[in-house]
């Protein structure tokens, strides 16, 4: 005589066989999401690992970079501060600045190294991008992305405020590789809000890294 399942069987199966699709789903999710150190997700100034291990160079091709691959971090801004050595003060980044709680705007395809409260920084976010370049966005009002996320160029990442060490609400904007800053006019003409042409080139000596236009 044929056995015919009953209703509890065919329910059994069916929550068995939706419960091994989420188990499956859940192990992609998790080996495609990029994973940090745990210094990686709480320091700004962190090496990143295995960037320098086949070589000491770095050569990024700015002309290769598409028209939808990048984004200027705060369209319409001027620039209040710039990049280096201000009233005897090292100022490790350029500071713009458009309105109040005005968007900011990821530079580059990239993932979420962290997104916090940091010191001076006020709230922050680093996004690391896949050529070993990083860049900073602070003084957040406040961050609409978390650590892992996977982001595209020109997508939203905070509003502008003036939180940490800021008297008045603005972007202050930074370029970092293996943790060490260079000023972002290499690779944006800040004033002008766009991206330069040419070649950059990043030479590893010992703890810190040389980097310069090579063409423009």
């Amino acid at each position: 005589m044929n056995h015919k399942p009953s209703l509890n069987e065919y329910t059994m199966k069916h929550y068995y066989l939706l419960f091994l699709f989420c188990c499956i789903s859940l192990a992609v999710a998790a080996q495609s999401k990029p994973t940090f150190t745990g210094r990686e997700t709480i320091d700004i100034r962190v090496p990143t690992p295995g960037l320098f291990a086949n070589s000491n160079k770095l050569v990024w091709n700015l002309d290769s970079i598409g028209k939808d691959k990048y984004a200027f971090p705060l369209p319409g801004a001027k620039v209040i501060s710039g990049y280096g050595t201000h009233h005897r003060r090292n100022h490790s980044g350029v500071d713009i600045k458009t309105c109040a709680k005005d968007t900011i705007r990821c530079a580059f395809d990239g993932v979420v190294r962290l997104s916090k409260a940091y010191g001076g920084y006020g709230n922050v976010v680093v996004v690391r991008h896949g050529n070993g370049l990083e860049t900073i966005y602070s003084h957040n009002f406040t961050n609409f992305v978390k650590v892992g996320d996977q982001l595209k160029a020109g997508q939203p990442i905070g509003l502008t405020g003036r939180t940490g060490r800021a008297s008045t609400e603005h972007l202050h904007f930074e370029t970092r590789v293996n943790g060490q800053h260079f000023n972002p006019n290499l690779i944006f003409d800040m004033k002008a809000g766009k991206l330069l042409n040419g070649t950059v080139k990043c030479v590893k000596k010992g703890a810190s890294v040389l980097v310069k236009k090579l063409t423009q």
